[in-house]
C-alpha cells in the first residue's frame, strides 16, 4: 500500500527522562512533515506530543489535533495547530482520531498511549481496521512489551499472524519503508461472527 496520508500518533504528555525521546520525537515529526505526511494526534502542547506536533508545523505539514473539552480548559490544548477538534469525551476523541487516520504509530508514551494503541491493535484483530500498526522503539522503551507480546502468541492468546503484522523497531527509516510495503489485511478472526447466537 502507498505511504499513510493522515498517520495518528499516540506518545506521552510528558517528554521523559532522557532527550532521546525528545530528539526522536522532533526527528519522527520532521521525517511526516518531508514525506507529506498529515499528523493527527491527541492535540496537546505538551510533552512528546507537542514536540511532534511542532516538528511537523515547523516542517510546513498540516496537523490535526482531537482533544475533549475538560482538557482545552486545562489550557494543554495546542493553539498552533492546523486544525484542533474539540470533542466531549475521550471515547469520542478515540473514534475521531480513528476516523481522521490511515495508520497508527506509538512514540514512548504511558496509561494513554497503551489504552489508545491497544484499541487499535483490538480493532485490527476484529477486522475493524486494515490499517498499520507501529511502536517507535526508542531507547528500547518496547522491549518489555515486544517480549510479553510474544508470550501472548507462545501461550496461546494471540494468534501469531496478528502478531506479525506488528511493527516494533527503532529506526524512522524503517518504519516508513515497512509502511510503504504493508498489505493490509488480517490473519483469521478471533470470534467468528456465525457462532455469536442470536
Amino acid at each position: 500500500m502507498p505511504l499513510p496520508t493522515a498517520l495518528c500518533v499516540y506518545c506521552g504528555s510528558s517528554a521523559g527522562k532522557h532527550p532521546d525521546y525528545a530528539e526522536q520525537a522532533r526527528a519522527f515529526g520532521a521525517e511526516m512533515a518531508r514525506r507529506g505526511i498529515a499528523l493527527v494526534y491527541g492535540g496537546g502542547n505538551v510533552g512528546l506530543m507537542g514536540i511532534v506536533a511542532d516538528a511537523v508545523l515547523a516542517g510546513g505539514g498540516k496537523v490535526v489535533g482531537v482533544i475533549p473539552r475538560q482538557l482545552v480548559e486545562r489550557e494543554v490544548a495546542h493553539q498552533g495547530l492546523s486544525e484542533l477538534v474539540v470533542v466531549d469525551t475521550m471515547h469520542q476523541r478515540k473514534t475521531r482520531m480513528y476516523e481522521l487516520s490511515d495508520a497508527f504509530v506509538a512514540l514512548p508514551g504511558g496509561f494513554g498511549t497503551m489504552d489508545e494503541m491497544f484499541e487499535m491493535l483490538t480493532w485490527a484483530q476484529l477486522g475493524l481496521h486494515r490499517y498499520p500498526c507501529a511502536f517507535l522503539d526508542v531507547r528500547g522503551y518496547y522491549a518489555q512489551l515486544r517480549a510479553m507480546m510474544d508470550h501472548m502468541v507462545a501461550e496461546g492468546f494471540v494468534q501469531a499472524g496478528q502478531r506479525d503484522r506488528l511493527w516494533f523497531g527503532d529506526s524512522i527509516a524503517a518504519l516508513f519503508d515497512w509502511m510503504a510495503s504493508y498489505e493490509g489485511g488480517h490473519a483469521a478472526r478471533v470470534i467468528d461472527p456465525a457462532s455469536i447466537k442470536a
